[in-house]
């Protein structure tokens, strides 16, 4: 099981109308890392959703229903998404500011590649923002 983050902001699409769609599929990314990082994505793994400009949070976890595929939204065929379902929200959002003076994600990809919109975490990162969020999540 592989760990990622995905950010959006959320006057484009948000947190809250995420868990009231229940699913959908990440779209919209024109980044050839985060792209390569969307086909990385397996069923199962799980997935932080990230506010990002305004609230710069992490806000809930989702999970990958379905693996990459070509983007519905472009006849492009480099680009393609997943499906993601929304699990559960974060007791408590957990800001880029925490994650930042945390030294144990002082690596983590959301500090060191700030524009990236899709990236990979290591399980112990994962791990460490559901304890700071005082959140649990059975089968990590």
């Amino acid at each position: 099981m592989n760990f990622w983050l995905v950010k959006q902001e959320p006057s484009k699409y948000s947190w809250d109308e995420f868990v009231k769609d229940k699913t959908t599929y990440w779209d919209g990314v024109r980044n050839y890392q985060a792209r390569n990082n969307l086909m990385a994505m397996k069923k199962g793994d799980f997935v932080f959703f990230y506010h990002s400009v305004v609230e710069k949070s992490v806000k809930g976890i989702a999970q990958v229903i379905k693996e990459s595929y070509q983007d519905p939204t472009t006849n492009d065929d480099r680009w393609v998404v997943v499906d993601l379902k929304a699990i559960k929200a974060l007791a408590n959002p957990v800001s880029l500011e925490i994650i930042k003076s945390d030294p144990k994600l002082e690596n983590i990809a959301l500090v060191k590649q700030t524009r990236l919109s899709v990236l990979p975490l290591s399980k112990p990162e994962f791990k460490h923002i559901l304890k700071l969020s005082k959140t649990s999540l059975d089968g990590v």
